[in-house]
């Protein structure tokens, strides 16, 4: 019950920090309650997913007796939907609006891991949790963030944002090893934990206050400024967030996908998996202590600090050795930390549709990078190997993301989809 009471609507904090009470460490208002909550909610919900989703694979092939081939295919479609469902999030939480949605998407993700307790024995159950789950979690992360910005200002959006970052990404990174030792010698068990851990974290989203997203308009003009600030949809230079979200995600992937190819064989497991460890545990610090930086750069400079931070980074790792590897991987969380959190600041600012929308276009960005990233990636790292030089593979990445901002910055400026298909609506 203490969720009901301490303030309201998510963006309390704010009114009260204009009023004049405890507006916080440098004049900046408190997080309310619900804020705290859902912080803390986005670590225990990733913390449980990683739990599991990293071993799928293993769990479908080794256990269930699946082929490749169909773990490939299963493993796509989820994917698939977890990205590209996103686009579903705006309308359905501007019909039920934001809690409701969330309880909807946990009520997904929780039946879809009660149901991999049977499945572990039927590859039809099993595949069917995992699009459950899948379902969830597209629903889910464009309300969370939704609900999170909900009556904020525009300079209050990076610290929010920063922070839900840390959390989902400080799930990522125990998530793992605390599953290791179940995984495999115990999965019903492990499965088991994480459907009460996602059903306790769903009944806290139901004590959540009702957000303006959540209740009917008064008049003409409520439903229009609910949950956005007054700068939304003014005219602001550079590309479009929705395209540049796409290269970003696909420059990064490649990292992400091919790291281990390259660095296990050249140094050990262990140390691949310190420097996972790290860039986890660094993004989760930096990203809150760079975020007000990140905000105030001008959207073509931080194409060219993201980009570039990429471009290091991918050079440095091409140079090979232990140092190189774990100096590049710091690039690449400085670059990460800059285009992602600039990327979704920027949608923000421009679109004057509701931020459920906005979030679940960027999440349809991010699954057409990672998806482009997997295609060109796997051939591209081929030839390399190939020419008997892996290292040439980080070369080329390197210049993809060296040209990736001289491409965007010399388009000219166009109105941005994500305001002209809301103001149609």
């Amino acid at each position: 019950m203490s969720l009901r009471r301490s303030g309201g609507a998510p963006g309390a904090g704010a009114a009260r920090g204009r009023t004049g009470r405890a507006p916080g460490r440098k004049g900046r208002p408190p997080l309310t309650g619900p804020q705290r909550f859902l912080l803390g909610g986005s670590f225990l919900i990733t913390l449980g997913s990683f739990a599991v989703l990293p071993y799928m694979s293993v769990l479908l092939h080794q256990r269930l007796g699946l082929g490749l081939g169909t773990v490939g295919f299963v493993l796509a479609v989820a994917s698939l939907i977890q990205f590209a469902g996103g686009v579903v999030a705006g309308p359905v939480t501007g019909r039920i609006g934001l809690r409701r949605a969330m309880l909807l998407a946990l009520g997904l993700r929780t039946a879809g891991f009660a149901a991999f307790v049977p499945g572990l024995t039927s590859p039809v159950l099993a595949i069917g949790a995992l699009l459950l789950v899948s379902a969830g979690a597209a629903l889910y992360l464009p309300a969370n963030k939704a609900y999170l910005v909900e009556g904020a200002s525009e300079a209050r959006r990076p610290r929010l944002l920063s922070a839900s970052g840390s959390a989902f990404n400080a799930g990522m990174a125990l998530g793992p090893p605390a599953a290791a030792p179940l995984v495999m010698g115990s999965p019903g068990v492990l499965f088991s934990c994480v459907t009460v851990l996602f059903a306790l974290v769903g009944a806290g989203h139901a004590l959540l206050p009702a957000g303006a997203a959540d209740r009917p308009p008064d008049g003409p003009s409520a439903a229009p400024t609910a949950g956005r600030a007054p700068e939304a949809g003014a005219p602001r230079p550079g590309p479009s967030p929705f395209v540049v979200t796409v290269l970003s995600v696909y420059a990064f992937m490649f990292f992400q996908h091919y790291l281990a190819l390259y660095a296990v064989p050249r140094t050990s497991a262990a140390f691949y998996g310190a420097v996972l460890t790290g860039y986890a545990a660094l993004l989760v610090v930096a990203q809150p202590l760079l975020a007000e930086r990140v905000a105030a750069l001008s959207y073509p400079a931080a194409l060219r600090w993201g980009f570039g931070a990429m471009a290091a980074g991918m050079a440095v790792i091409g140079a090979g050795g232990h140092a190189g590897i774990a100096a590049g991987g710091a690039l690449l969380c400085l670059g990460e930390i800059v285009l992602f959190l600039k990327n979704d600041l920027e949608a923000l600012a421009r679109s004057s549709a509701a931020p459920a929308s906005v979030f679940g276009r960027q999440r349809l960005a991010a699954g057409i990078g990672a998806f482009a990233s997997g295609v060109v990636g796997g051939q591209l790292y081929g030839a390399a190997e190939s020419a008997g030089s892996a290292r040439a593979f980080w070369a080329a990445v390197c210049l993809q993301c060296l040209l990736l901002p001289v491409f965007l910055l010399r388009r000219r400026p166009a109105r941005d989809p994500e305001g002209s298909r809301a103001g149609a609506g």
